[in-house]
């Protein structure tokens, strides 16, 4: 069964999130985006192949049943795996997103995907597509960091040794989740995830997504090429450079606050607001808040920042007093009065 950490969700940051990356993806119309923030899942309609979770920018999406991170740990300490099939060792190959695709391709150095039994499968609506984009994009980016790891796409049509009954790994998850649903209730409903105390506190802490810790780490095994390419940012589904409007940005802080993983940062007097390209997910939260539309994407993406990452300064502001309240505020214009008393 899919599992949502609502303290995770980017919709959770912010009502003005735009995020539909879960809905979009289900291949059965298990997940909605209502009126409600967070995403409800009809677990009955669920077939746990885990593609909302690598679609996900945070990491919000979790399978009860399959940890990518432990598969991935696995995979890479297999001395001779190099062969993922949703027949063998993974519920369905859109499970993996871009960056543990190439994590994975630096460190076996050849990974062989099987799309054999895609043309026969259920839920190929959707995956199938993203399997197909996101071997695309993590083959663009390793080409682009001269890498020479391969993924290959290949229709081995893999299935396993006959033990009696034949049952693959998603039919048995498919299983055990019809027995707990029809064990915990009679009907069928939508499980309601909404944010509770918890999940309140846990939304102020910036937490970087282990997909990128495993990238970052598999990075440092490449060696550094003799020229640092700037690549199509379009091209890049899970991270982006920025740029904010000097003109536009009316200095109201709030895209550094909802940023989930501190790639946009500010200080303690919010004087400025900094930028790490490298663990921006792209989630869009900031672009989605920011009411004047300050911040905007580059086109262009410097592949050093998977090598070097750098933290960038997007704007300075000067931090006031308040004429009329006393209090400290932040602006880029000749304003004396804080955003407050100008309101009043």
């Amino acid at each position: 069964m899919i599992k949502v950490d609502a303290s995770r969700c980017v919709r959770s940051l912010s009502k003005e999130s735009s995020c539909k990356k879960c809905e979009s993806i289900c291949p059965t119309n298990a997940i909605v985006i209502a009126s409600n923030p967070i995403p409800l899942i009809d677990t009955t309609r669920c077939v746990a192949c885990g593609a909302c979770g690598a679609v996900c920018p945070n990491e919000a999406l979790l399978l009860d049943e399959f940890v990518v991170e432990k598969f991935v740990f696995d995979f890479i300490e297999e001395q001779n795996g190099g062969f993922i099939s949703c027949r063998k060792n993974i519920p369905c190959i859109a499970a993996l997103n871009v960056e543990q695709l190439i994590s994975i391709a630096i460190l076996k150095k050849r990974v062989i995907l099987d799309m054999g039994h895609c043309s026969e499968c259920k839920i190929a609506s959707t995956c199938h597509a993203q399997i197909i984009k996101n071997h695309e994009e993590a083959t663009y980016v390793l080409e682009a960091i001269q890498s020479d790891a391969k993924i290959i796409l290949k229709n081995v049509s893999y299935e396993p040794l006959q033990t009696g009954q034949n049952t693959n790994k998603r039919e048995i998850l498919k299983i055990k989740s019809e027995f707990e649903k029809d064990v915990q209730r009679a009907d069928e409903e939508l499980l309601k995830h909404t944010l509770e105390k918890t999940d309140a506190k846990l939304l102020k802490q910036k937490d970087i997504t282990h997909a990128r810790k495993t990238l970052f780490a598999a990075v440092k095994k490449v060696p550094i090429p003799s020229q640092y390419h700037i690549i199509d940012a379009n091209e890049l589904s899970f991270t982006s450079d920025k740029v904010i409007d000097e003109d536009l940005c009316n200095a109201c802080q709030l895209c550094h606050r909802v940023c989930p993983t501190g790639a946009l940062s500010s200080d303690i007097q919010n004087s400025k607001i900094d930028f790490d390209p490298f663990l921006c997910v792209k989630c869009n939260t900031c672009h989605d808040v920011c009411e004047v539309d300050a911040m905007m994407l580059c086109e262009a993406y410097e592949v050093e920042e998977f090598f070097k990452p750098t933290i960038q300064n997007l704007i300075t502001f000067d931090v006031k007093r308040c004429e009329r309240c006393d209090m400290i505020f932040s602006t880029n214009s000749d304003e004396k009065l804080c955003g407050i008393c100008r309101e009043k």
